[in-house]
């Protein structure tokens, strides 16, 4: 009977494109050799890709859907009585057996997993790979609406710029009759818990697609963006052209740009961050032990009752920061500074007090 190409997909054979689309790149980064060590990965990884090459292909799948794997190969002269249109127009096809020939032009590179957040090393070019799961999450979506002229998301561009991270790699931004779009930016906010620990974001976008028959369609697409410890704020994500698609444009680029959500308690200074004490007067003159809070949400200690405290006093616990973005196994430092609350107003008979007291 020959290969299911459905089945290996993991489809039915009603299938949209769309969903095709979606079980190989799924299935393509669940069997990638270089992330897939097990003994059947590379066999699954080419029959994936043999699959989708078929069932992404309207002729092919035609030819298939009516005749199964022997009639793309022109091989049955005659089935069913009613012959094999493949045989009879010449139409063949035979997998060129080159998996990541395919999942190198579904995702712009043959094997994005070697240059996976390669954040210590000297290499330049570094990327962010997109790791695709089966969109299944405890948040919501984050949603996002691009227009045709890849401009126009909500909140300023940014003025910060730091490390770029391509996600498919450095495809040429323009052809010899093409040109492409400026870049769409959008400031995707993270906790300074996040920005301790990493983390995963899921942003939704609605974008045009265009058909083979010219016409566009709106699809909603999931970008995911693996957030490393310790990123700087003004940190770039790219996602290549997976902007509107339009004739004679390359879709524009969409940019994520990392943005510290303001914090309750703390401030982001580079790798530390910067707690306020509020204490009165009567505290920083005569001493106080405090409790300090950190971003685990553990509370230190630190005893001041011996120590006069002034308006530029600054102290410095070690190693409560956050991940220095180079070398996550670092730390920078929590600085403790003070808001010392000066009275309103003072008796007569305070100031004589204070008067005779103070040098």
């Amino acid at each position: 009977m020959g290969k299911d190409y459905y089945k290996i997909l993991g489809v039915p054979k009603s299938a949209s494109d769309d969903d095709i689309k979606k079980a190989y790149r799924k299935l393509a980064l669940k069997y990638h050799p270089d992330k897939n060590k097990s003994a059947s990965a590379e066999e699954r990884f080419k029959e994936v890709a043999e699959a989708y090459e078929v069932l992404s292909d309207k002729k092919k799948r035609d030819v298939y859907d009516q005749y199964g794997e022997e009639g793309l190969k022109g091989g049955a002269g005659n089935m069913g009585g009613g012959g094999n249109p493949g045989a009879q127009s010449g139409f063949t096809y035979t997998y060129h057996g080159d998996p990541r020939a395919t999942f190198a032009q579904f995702f712009g590179s043959s094997s994005p997993f070697n240059a996976f957040f390669d954040l210590g090393g000297a290499q330049t070019g570094n990327r962010m790979f997109l790791h695709d799961d089966d969109f299944e999450m405890d948040d919501p979506f984050s949603s996002i609406g691009f227009g045709g002229r890849g401009g126009g998301l909500g909140g300023p561009g940014g003025a910060f710029r730091s490390q770029s991270f391509n996600i498919h790699g450095n495809q040429g931004r323009n052809t010899k009759d093409k040109l492409q779009d400026p870049p769409i930016e959008h400031d995707l906010y993270v906790t300074l818990e996040d920005i301790l620990k990493g983390c995963t974001k899921k942003m939704k976008i609605s974008r045009r697609v265009l058909q083979q028959d010219g016409s566009s369609r709106k699809e909603d697409k999931v970008l995911t963006i693996n957030a490393k410890p310790g990123w700087k704020a003004g940190t770039k994500i790219t996602f290549q052209k997976e902007g509107d698609q339009a004739r004679n444009k390359i879709p524009a680029d969409i940019v994520f740009i990392i943005r510290d959500k303001p914090h309750p308690l703390f401030k982001r200074e580079g790798s530390d961050i910067r707690y306020t004490a509020k204490i009165s007067l009567k505290e920083a003159l005569c001493g106080i032990r405090i409790e300090v809070p950190t971003l685990t949400g553990e509370k230190i200690p630190v005893n001041l009752s011996h120590e006069i405290i002034k308006p530029t006093t600054v102290k410095r616990i070690q190693g409560y920061g956050l991940p220095f973005p180079k070398e996550p196994t670092r730390k920078g430092d929590l600085l403790v500074s003070f808001d010392i609350q000066f009275p309103d107003n003072l008796s007569q008979s305070a100031k004589d007090i204070l008067f005779d007291a103070l040098p």
